[in-house]
């Protein structure tokens, strides 16, 4: 029987899966010590089923154990990422590039770092949402400590070329972190081909709990080294110190390893199902895919409804289909995606704007309902618009943004 809400906002967060919680649940009773504590054995149970996850995690993104730090999240990861490479590296330059179209994790981050000192280059993106790699190049200064530019958008999915980004740093000897949240578990990123230096995570984009991350830290060719932002202990060689969350830890690991075994077929399930949802939504007149049709991860998709405005519509779908404007952590604003406007959106068309995200869970009889519940609101919302009124008299109203993109 088909459970309302239909959830179609797995960028935002997916469900723990079962296989994950089940492992899961022995380390807050049975298996309750402190990872710290290897004096006892319960405390070393606790730590062996750390660095169990620490090679799942590893294993995921062909890093080795070692260089694979937990935090609370990608968030901290981030944190640590780019303050942990500009106080260690500033007496070198204080040069970071990044773009414009990066989580508020990385865009706030950088701009606490330039009250501190730093001078940011944000790059600008195309309509895909991709850097232009000879921007990218025209930016390097030889005061440039940092490239940081994510993997994939949390918000249309366009995947960066990656490759291409670490060559240019490897050329230039500059330190290359990539905050891939959205791509991890999703697509292949494999650190050493994909030439990062520095990568953060997180275990709720892939079916983990939340509250549980980690960044990994290159240990060799180059070597990055990072100033710590928690001190205390000296824990996760002093990188990152703070109790170790051991539940949370043990099912990040798990959920590598399933998205490890699963992940090439998951890819090719969700993205026919997205395939399908989109192409029934672009159907309607009106309707415009938002950023890269190829470069992209394989199971989202944003799309804007001209004259249908997103808030009201996601008001309306609420309680049967479950999805967002945009990123979770600007959700409480009402001012436009950034990153749509980046991509040449203006302000109606980013309001107009869906992000969906099919996930492990999705069966097609929910992409089904979510096709009829969403085509007949829009119809109905369309229905007492003046303006889709007046377009349907031959009456074209020229509103910055209303354009395919």
């Amino acid at each position: 029987m088909l459970q309302l809400p239909v959830y179609l906002d797995n960028n935002a967060t997916t469900p723990c899966d079962p296989e994950v919680l089940a492992t899961m649940l022995p380390y807050f009773t049975q298996h309750f010590g402190n990872a710290a504590s290897k004096h006892h054995t319960i405390g070393f149970t606790a730590n062996a089923a750390v660095e169990v996850a620490r090679e799942q995690t590893a294993h995921l993104i062909g890093a080795e154990p070692g260089e694979i730090v937990f935090t609370s999240g990608a968030t901290e990861a981030i944190n640590l990422a780019l303050k942990g490479v500009y106080e260690m590296y500033n007496p070198k330059g204080n040069h970071i590039i990044t773009s414009i179209t990066e989580h508020k994790a990385v865009l706030d981050t950088c701009h606490h770092l330039e009250q501190m000192g730093a001078e940011v280059t944000y790059l600008p993106v195309d309509a895909a949402g991709r850097i232009n790699l000879a921007d990218l190049k025209n930016a390097i200064k030889p005061t440039t400590i940092l490239i940081s530019i994510m993997y994939a958008n949390n918000e249309i999915g366009t995947l960066q070329p990656v490759r291409d980004i670490s060559a240019i740093a490897r050329e230039h000897s500059i330190i290359f972190f990539c905050d891939a949240t959205q791509a991890v578990g999703k697509v292949p990123v494999d650190v050493n081909t994909d030439g990062i230096d520095l990568l953060a995570l997180s275990a709720h984009k892939m079916y983990g709990p939340k509250g549980v991350g980690a960044l990994y830290v290159r240990r060799k060719q180059p070597r990055v080294r990072l100033i710590a932002q928690m001190d205390g202990g000296g824990h996760e060689k002093g990188m990152r110190s703070g109790t170790l969350n051991v539940p949370g830890i043990v099912g990040l690991g798990k959920a590598c390893e399933v998205a490890g075994q699963n992940m090439l077929d998951e890819g090719t399930q969700q993205q026919k199902l997205r395939d399908q949802l989109e192409h029934a939504l672009l159907q309607l007149e009106g309707a415009y895919l938002n950023g890269s049709k190829v470069q992209r991860l394989p199971h989202v998709t944003n799309i804007a409804f001209k004259y249908v405005p997103g808030g009201a519509l996601m008001a309306a779908l609420s309680k049967t289909v479950a999805i967002s404007a945009g990123s979770a952590c600007t959700a409480g604003t009402n001012e436009p995606s950034y990153v749509l406007k980046a991509i040449g959106l203006g302000d109606e068309m980013a309001h107009a704007s869906l992000r969906f995200g099919v996930g492990r869970f999705t069966s097609e009889e929910e992409i089904q309902f979510a096709i009829t519940t969403i085509t007949g609101t829009i119809a109905t919302l369309r229905a007492e618009s003046p303006l889709w009124e007046l377009h349907k008299d031959g009456v074209e109203i020229d509103h910055e943004g209303w354009h395919h993109p």
